[in-house]
């Protein structure tokens, strides 16, 4: 038994250092369940208060549930306590708002010793954990020994120890709450995003269409490999969106690369990385494309258009799933599933040697085959309301379209698909004061249709150095002289596969499909 003649220097420095630890406890972690275990053990190791309890307040404020209690090998027997308002000394302390420091357990009636914990000859101290006249909770525990002269020393580390705690626990509730709302706010995310890409998302009830959704069910559902084949303009990348969101993946990331816009060494670094210092600009590490996606799904358009060296690269991931930074040479490896998209003949290519038969194989797990808007006229009025309503949204005002300027339109071989569509309506509305888009409005007239399967002498024969083609002219001749093979056509033409790519899709060239 410690005596009070030499107890009192000795138990303040005891007290000193276990608050030193408190506060030690309380800012190293956010978790304050944690964090309040830890503070009960130090109350009960270092400053000699034992069976230490922190009752909370529960969502109704009415009464106090018991969080933690430092009974080793027993805690879980207490999760379920509570006290009503006046109840015991924990409960009066919370209605009164004021500590309750008993010298003697035994001698106070209003004791309620629910937790069978307490010795009756020893003290008692109970403290409330307020802030601005609210208490969110009580701490309580029993000094060790039963001399009245300490137990101002005790009640006084209590209090202390009490505001520290307070402070935590508001903060861990307010962080809680701010983690919640986050929580919400994501999950509203989610859903407003899997319904923008959604099956409902894709305009269409024609029979292509259909096939088209069924195609998508069935992907969705596993991790295999898709490849998206179809015309610019035919919604590839919403059919990407529409796979990954219906798909086990949709809680993971969903990250998109069009492959025609970079060169090779760019190309690798925005898939793969880099270190810093691997190059010149490279001042700080990057994750590429494919560490983004890990555990989610990665969209590459225009597949078609890389080049046979970095072909091989691309093949090495998708059959180990691993690859190195640019600049480094540890294997970093990812769970990815890969759609790809292209308006490629990857056949003619692959027989042409501008693509690899493997990586063809590999890629072509999968495909989908999205028709081209001339292929479906009849899911066109569907799909002129549906932008009509979109670039009204933009506007912020109703746009209506004629029956004459919708028959119109659906007498049209639309080369440009859904893009030039939209392209068109938005066009058309801008124009109209008034917000209804009559047949006046439908510009077609430089956009007629062109008729490849019959093509002219003059371009069939055309001299491609004949000063007297115009660009589109001479596009469309080499294409002809290819047999309809872009990456040759761009041979004659000294031009790269992404350079007539970009003609073809801008002049509204429509490809032949031999």
């Amino acid at each position: 038994m410690v005596t009070t003649a030499n107890a009192c220097p000795k138990l303040a420095q005891r007290h000193l250092a276990a608050l030193y630890e408190v506060c030690s406890v309380l800012t190293s972690s956010l978790d304050y369940q944690l964090s309040i275990a830890k503070v009960l053990e130090v109350m009960h190791d270092k400053a000699m208060l034992q069976h230490a309890i922190l009752a909370l307040v529960d969502e109704q404020g009415k009464l106090l549930e018991v969080e933690k209690v430092h009974a080793p090998g027993r805690e879980a027997q207490f999760k379920s306590t509570r006290y009503r308002s006046e109840e015991g000394i924990i409960g009066t302390v919370f209605s009164r708002k004021q500590p309750i420091v008993l010298s003697r357990v035994e001698n106070d009636m209003r004791f309620s010793d629910k937790l069978d914990l307490y010795s009756l000859d020893l003290p008692f101290i109970a403290v409330p954990l307020s802030k601005d006249q609210q208490v969110i909770g009580v701490l309580a525990a029993q000094p060790e020994v039963a001399d009245p002269e300490l137990l101002a020393n005790f009640t006084q580390f209590m209090d202390m120890t009490a505001s520290l705690v307070t402070r935590s626990v508001l903060l861990a509730k307010d962080v809680a709450v701010q983690t919640d709302n986050l929580q919400q706010e994501r999950d509203r995310l989610r859903r407003k995003v899997r319904s923008n890409y959604g099956l409902d998302s894709i305009v269409g009830h024609s029979k292509a269409m259909r096939r088209v959704f069924e195609q998508i069910r069935l992907v969705s559902k596993w991790d295999s490999t898709v490849l998206v084949r179809g015309e610019s303009g035919t919604g590839k990348e919403l059919i990407a969106n529409a796979i990954h969101y219906n798909s086990p993946r949709a809680a993971g990331p969903f990250v998109k690369l069009n492959c025609a816009a970079l060169p090779d060494n760019l190309l690798e670094s925005e898939l793969f990385g880099h270190e810093k210092g691997a190059f010149t600009g490279a001042v700080k590490q990057r994750k590429g494309r494919f560490e983004l996606a890990d555990g989610g799904t990665l969209f590459l358009d225009e597949i078609g258009e890389i080049s046979a060296a970095f072909q091989a690269k691309l093949l090495r991931v998708l059959q180990e799933g691993e690859f190195e930074r640019v600049g480094s040479a540890q294997t970093q490896v990812v769970d990815v599933r890969i759609i790809a998209a292209t308006n490629v003949n990857l056949e003619e290519s692959v027989t042409e040697g501008d693509f690899r038969e493997d990586l063809y194989y590999r890629l072509n797990v999968m495909p989908v085959y999205p028709p081209a808007l001339r292929d479906r006229i009849e899911d066109l009025p569907e799909l002129a309301q549906f932008l009509l309503e979109k670039i009204a949204k933009q506007q912020k005002r109703e746009l209506t379209l004629s029956d004459s300027a919708l028959r119109l339109m659906m007498s049209y071989h639309w080369p440009g698909n859904v893009r030039q569509l939209e392209n068109l309506l938005e066009r058309a509305s801008v124009m109209s004061e008034s917000g209804r888009i009559d047949q006046d409005l439908i510009m077609l007239d430089h956009m007629e249709p062109i008729t490849i399967s019959r093509p002219s002498a003059k371009v069939a024969k055309a001299n491609l150095e004949d000063p007297e083609l115009d660009e589109r002219e001479r596009v469309i001749a080499a294409l002809e002289q290819a047999g309809w093979v872009q990456a040759k056509a761009a041979r004659l033409l000294n031009m790269t596969p992404r350079q007539i790519a970009y003609r073809i899709q801008v002049m509204n060239i429509q490809m032949r499909q031999l």
